[in-house]
């Protein structure tokens, strides 16, 4: 007997580790971008409670977790990994690993530049490879489908507009205006396309609609990439603002729909564009001194730490359940 349910028990960590998702990487966005927004918050305010090195280090752990485990399904299940590389919609995710470390290259910056480089280098360096994959996929292909397509699309290519916030201590600033206009090119290409299977295809299905939050995200981060690289609040910076203010007002107007949704690793797809939007909303604070963008950048720090707070508890809860890494989840 004792055998047996020693097989049984082998049998089944096998198969979660073969089904164990890039997604999870998604995390790693959610993690960083609390902890960007709680140091820029700790900066504006002056707060003397210093809780961002205590994310960094979190998200730097729970970062090594996951390329750990990642890195044995890789080892014992190289179809697995390949089958993700060429699968129409997590391929979409594959760059989440990538992002990963170019977010933990913006959050080590300000106390270990040496290794915010490394990371910020490897992770840039990975992601144009994908991004070069990934399109390349979309070019020539025989399996995409408009019911494949969901806003986890912007991932691989409007992810490029994350560069140029650290890359402008790395590297010289033509090399992030490159990374800015590709993924600023493809942000409005995407968009069209996405409203267009929206509005005429079939809704998405339910363990893909947290993923519309990433709508925020390509407005909202390109205005802190264009601020970082100009310094300047000017007309575009202002556009760029207000489109990602506008989403996450749309969005927030449907809470309603998304308190009904069944737990899904996508549901960290709340987290990185709430963090953007809470980040570019400290920048207009600070560069136009007006009180109201204060208050709103408090209410929506409030907003993300409760929401990362919760998608932590509930992610563990399903990890204790054996809700996640389980075929289909």
């Amino acid at each position: 007997m004792n055998t047996t349910a020693a097989t049984a028990t082998s049998a089944e960590q096998s198969a979660r580790l073969k089904n164990f998702p890039v997604s999870w990487f998604a995390v790693i966005m959610g993690l960083t971008g609390l902890t960007l927004a709680w140091a820029r918050t700790e900066r504006t305010f002056a707060l003397d409670v210093a809780v961002s090195p205590w994310l960094l280090g979190v998200s730097i752990a729970v970062f090594v977790i996951l390329a750990l485990i990642y890195s044995a399904k890789a080892l014992r299940y190289r179809e697995a990994v390949t089958a993700e590389l060429v699968h129409p919609v997590k391929q979409a995710f594959v760059p989440t690993f990538s992002i990963a470390f170019i977010l933990l290259g913006i959050a080590t910056y300000a106390t270990a530049p040496g290794v915010s480089l490394w990371l910020w280098a490897a992770g840039t360096l990975l992601h144009l490879i994908l991004t070069l994959y990934v399109l390349s996929s979309w070019i020539h292909h025989s399996k995409y489908e408009i019911g494949h397509l969901n806003p986890a699309w912007f991932i691989p290519v409007v992810g490029n507009i994350l560069v140029p916030i650290a890359g402008v201590h790395h590297a010289p600033p033509e090399l992030s205006w490159f990374f800015f206009s590709l993924g600023l090119f493809f942000w409005p290409v995407l968009t069209a396309i996405l409203f267009y299977r929206l509005i005429f295809h079939a809704s998405l299905p339910e363990r893909f609609m947290p993923t519309l939050f990433i709508f925020i995200a390509p407005p909202a981060v390109g205005f802190i990439a264009y601020h970082q690289l100009t310094h300047e609040l000017d007309v575009f910076a202002r556009i760029l603002y207000y489109v990602g203010l506008f989403f996450t007002l749309l969005l927030f107007t449907q809470l309603r729909q998304f308190a009904r949704l069944k737990f899904f690793l996508s549901w960290w797809a709340y987290s990185f564009p709430l963090a953007a939007i809470t980040l570019a909303t400290l920048i207009m604070a600070e560069d136009t001194g007006i009180v109201l963008y204060y208050r709103l950048a408090t209410v929506l720090l409030a907003i993300l730490t409760l929401v990362v707070a919760g998608l932590a508890a509930r992610t563990l809860l399903a990890v204790a359940r054996r809700e996640i890494c389980v075929e289909g989840h």
